[in-house]
């Protein structure tokens, strides 16, 4: 018989239904009894025993709020009846308990390109990169006008990262502008990548090209079009010609799994998130870390409430103090515009099941299963770290994404109770948290974790779902990329000249 219900820590207060209950239902859990005192959704919370006003609603084993008033064993827990606990910044104490991974080594390969500075992409694509936004229709027709000369033959695509920065910006908003496109330009998912500036921008053409360092410059070109007498477009297509051929050369090879670099992102999460998808990423993510490779974690706004989880399996002390600092610098950024830290889930969460921040991230945070933490970056940084890395980003889906991306991910892993269909620059593959969104949404999802409540295993699905990432990697195309939904998505602090 089919469980319908969950209770995920034995010291729990509420339990998960796994499909919709009646009122009159009876859920016998862990030695306690409830009768449902009203009909509750799939994947929402019923409480197991009496909570007086105040007193706090465990789940995950850790406490996700508080009641607002008393309630009964048998009721429909929701955002109604539930308060977070979180308010500003706090102090911590670093008590590590991190655990090395015991997962065997299984000598894995993907198929990648081997890029001459020794790094490995999983795709072999030509990027057009503005520098400012000025340029992005140029950067547009001259994807368009390549694609339609070449057809994409013997590469596996062509894409103009548009955006709106590279002017008008100050400090520390400049500076996150050129460091994600430095990322991109020196992506090893491009097989080759056209700088495109105007030239008069905040953004300037010759100290961006100096912020790639040692770059190959067979494979990197720049074009400054209010330098170009006549048409640009054709002086573009020019470079793009040459930059294609480079590219085209390129052949995948055998390459070991410790070189691959995954991100993990959650969004339009559910009651399911936290016991389906998110614990099936954090199982890859384990054994991805065990075979040498590298996963990051980020989305630091919902990080909160789970947050010691995270700094008490940092290897030192000192990753430690980065954490805290990456936890309280992101709650300072909520304070200073005048809004609280706690107030997370959207409207589509709070559906799903998902009532506080605490409880969405104590779901969001086992994306990265139980290995130690290994690196933690700020945003922009890239990639120096093997293992598990946190990266400072907010939980915005593009935004978070796209930082993924850019400090050196091949490709990320979003899970979803609600879905989505979009990608960033590099391949995004989406994992459903629920049978009903899988079924309904085919052509956004790549992998589906709601089968952990048809009766499958996380035994029997995690091979298969390493199988299937390693096929992504290998060049099979992700969903966003056969829909053709990919963008990239800056994050912006300050004001805007």
């Amino acid at each position: 018989m089919q469980t319908t219900f969950l209770k995920i820590n034995p010291a729990d207060s509420v339990v998960v239904c796994l499909v919709e209950k009646k009122k009159g239902d009876v859920i016998e859990a862990g030695g306690e009894r409830a009768v449902l005192t009203e009909d509750v959704p799939a994947g929402h919370k019923v409480l197991l025993r009496d909570v007086k006003e105040g007193e706090n609603i465990i789940k995950y084993g850790y406490p996700i709020g508080h009641a607002r008033r008393d309630l009964k064993a048998g009721d429909w827990v929701n955002e109604n009846n539930l308060k977070t606990n979180l308010s500003g910044t706090l102090e911590y104490t670093y008590q590590p308990v991190g655990e090395e991974l015991s997962i065997p080594k299984e000598n894995r390969t993907f198929k990648g390109y081997v890029r001459k500075n020794g790094d490995v992409g999983v795709r072999n694509e030509i990027w057009v990169v503005p520098t400012v936004g000025c340029v992005n229709g140029i950067a547009e027709r001259l994807v368009h006008k390549l694609i339609q000369e070449t057809g994409c033959k013997d590469i596996d695509a062509i894409h103009a990262w548009h955006h709106n920065y590279g002017c008008s910006q100050l400090s520390e908003d400049h500076e996150n502008t050129r460091k994600v496109l430095r990322d991109i330009c020196l992506h090893p998912n491009a097989g080759a990548v056209l700088v495109l500036s105007l030239g008069c921008e905040n953004n300037q053409p010759e100290d961006f090209m100096a912020m790639l360092g040692d770059y190959d410059k067979e494979r990197i070109k720049l074009l400054v079009t209010q330098r170009v007498e006549g048409d640009e477009v054709e002086a573009g297509m020019k470079m793009l010609r040459e930059l294609y051929e480079t590219a085209r050369q390129d052949k995948r090879e055998s390459v070991p799994v410790s070189k691959l670099r995954v991100g993990l992102k959650c969004g339009g999460s559910d009651g399911f998130s936290g016991i389906t998808a998110n614990p099936l990423v954090g199982e890859f993510s384990d054994w991805l870390v065990a075979q040498g490779g590298t996963s990051v974690l980020t989305e630091v706004p919902e990080m909160f409430g789970a947050e010691t989880i995270l700094m008490n399996r940092c290897r030192t002390e000192e990753l430690f103090q980065q954490t805290v600092s990456m936890i309280n610098n992101f709650k300072n950024y909520f304070l200073s515009h005048g809004e609280p830290v706690g107030e997370n889930p959207s409207p589509g969460n709070k559906a799903g099941g998902i009532s506080t921040l605490e409880d969405k991230a104590l779901g969001c945070t086992q994306k990265c299963g139980k290995a130690p933490v290994s690196g933690v970056m700020e945003y922009g940084d890239r990639l120096s770290a093997t293992g598990l890395n946190l990266l400072s980003a907010p939980g915005n889906d593009l935004v978070a994404a796209t930082a993924l991306a850019s400090c050196g991910c091949h490709l990320v892993l979003f899970t979803t109770g609600r879905g989505t269909p979009f990608g960033t620059f590099v391949p995004t593959m989406k994992i459903a948290t629920n049978p009903t969104l899988a079924k309904n949404k085919p052509q956004w999802v790549d992998f589906s974790a709601g089968q952990l409540v048809e009766g499958r295993t996380m035994e029997e699905l995690v091979p298969e779902f390493i199988d299937k990432v390693l096929s992504v990697a290998s060049g099979e195309r992700a969903r966003n990329e056969e829909n053709g939904y990919s963008e990239i998505s800056i994050f912006k602090n300050g004001v805007t000249l």
